[in-house]
């Protein structure tokens, strides 16, 4: 411990002034040994694993060397004003921080986002566009159907009429064959017919049935070349007996601008009944 001290100026001899000086080297000399000899006692090559080290710190003391004049009480340093005084700064502003990385990532997340957005929409124009192809080929199909039918109508509608207009023609045709018939035989109406006999084998028989013959007309109204329609006479027993009869008929001649002309085709249809 240090201890200091005051003197006051005083007249001091030679003996008191060597004195004062011998004191504090020795001192300084001895706390020196001392420390020298704690230290060597302490020291060992390798200390101990479970011992704590022992630290001691050592201070050198130097005694002040007396002076005629006192040392100057040394100036205390300024006590800090109370905290209350001290006005507190404002904290500096903080920056933000930018995370790239971050950054990067929400990039790329929007371009997937976008791309997945532009595919879906792409999708969703070719599904529009084969749905559009879809319906224009089944409207084809229908105005194919459409066309198809309205000419099968067509063609129908034309076999139809071409029909009727031939059964017209057909009827119209008959209409004149049976009008010139009735004005040819207006014309020449049969003078004498006698009828055939009855096949007596066809009477014993019980047979009955038509045999139909035609022939032509002379001018003169004699009948030339009968013969059997085929497929006309229901027996053949019937055919002679039919060819004699006709052959006895006589007309009154036909006649065209005054004059007589033969009339061929002239059919006759003899009936054989039993009464």
């Amino acid at each position: 411990m240090n201890e200091l001290m005051q003197t006051r100026p005083r007249t001091q001899q030679p003996s008191s002034r060597i004195g004062s000086w011998l004191l504090p080297a020795a001192a300084t000399v001895l706390l020196h040994g001392v420390a020298a000899w704690a230290l060597y006692s302490s020291w060992s090559p390798e200390a101990p694993a479970s011992a704590p080290q022992t630290v001691m710190i050592t201070q050198l003391v130097t005694l002040p060397t007396p002076a005629s004049e006192p040392e100057p009480i040394p100036e205390l340093p300024p006590e800090p004003p109370p905290e209350s005084a001290v006005q507190a700064e404002p904290p500096a502003p903080v920056e933000p921080q930018v995370d790239q990385a971050e950054i990067a990532r929400k990039r790329l997340q929007e371009q997937q986002r976008e791309q997945e957005k532009q595919q879906r929409l792409a999708e969703q124009r070719r599904q529009q566009e084969l749905q559009r192809e879809q319906e224009r080929q089944q409207q084809l199909a229908r105005e194919q159907q459409e066309r198809e039918r309205a000419e099968q109508q067509a063609r129908a509608e034309q076999q139809r009429q071409a029909a009727a207009a031939e059964a017209r023609a057909l009827a119209e045709a008959e209409a004149a064959r049976r009008a010139a018939e009735a004005a040819a035989i207006a014309q020449y109406q049969p003078i004498s017919k006698e009828p055939p006999s009855y096949p007596r084998r066809a009477l014993d028989r019980g047979v009955e049935g038509d045999c139909t013959v035609r022939y032509t007309v002379t001018r003169d109204g004699r009948v030339k070349d009968p013969q059997v329609v085929e497929g006309a006479c229901d027996d053949p027993m019937f055919e002679r007996p039919s060819l004699n009869a006709a052959n006895s008929f006589r007309y009154q001649p036909r006649l065209i601008n005054g004059q007589p002309v033969d009339v061929p085709g002239i059919s006759n249809t003899f009936r054989y009944r039993i009464q």
